[in-house]
């Protein structure tokens, strides 16, 4: 697996349509939009004020991030730089790669959360702890 940093993370531009009576539509379509297949989409919604998500890494699953409704703030973290990301537009999608610990609060009410991921759930892929983390980095 090749080793990433917070630097190969990036902000993708997503399609956007405009219509003046009908408004908006972006779309994410596999082997076009998205730099992977995507292979599930889940959201978080309801997010009390306060609380974090995330909190996490994966060995092998890419994900893209997009904040559907409202706004929330993204912090990668490889080991060595961290950096945030504010999402607030619809039209806009985070692009994480394998190995990055990232970390998601600052929700907004009503803030909507949508991730497609390259891969099914798989709780071996999960980096849940940090101290893991910094070792499995120091490995690869």
């Amino acid at each position: 697996m090749a080793r990433y940093s917070v630097y190969d993370c990036t902000m993708i531009e997503l399609d956007k349509h405009h219509s003046d009576r009908k408004g908006n539509i972006s779309v994410v379509q596999n082997g076009d939009t998205v730099p992977f297949d995507v292979r599930r989409v889940y959201y978080l919604y309801d997010v009390p004020g306060g609380e974090s998500r995330g909190s996490h890494a994966h060995k092998e699953l890419s994900q893209l991030i997009i904040a559907a409704s409202g706004s929330f703030r993204v912090t990668l973290d490889d080991g060595k730089v961290k950096r945030s990301f504010m999402l607030n537009r619809p039209y806009q999608a985070l692009y994480v790669k394998p190995g990055v610990w990232r970390d998601l609060d600052d929700f907004s009410s009503g803030a909507v959360c949508l991730v497609l991921a390259s891969e099914v759930y798989q709780a071996e892929d999960y980096i849940r702890d940090y101290d893991e983390f910094l070792n499995y980095r120091k490995q690869k």
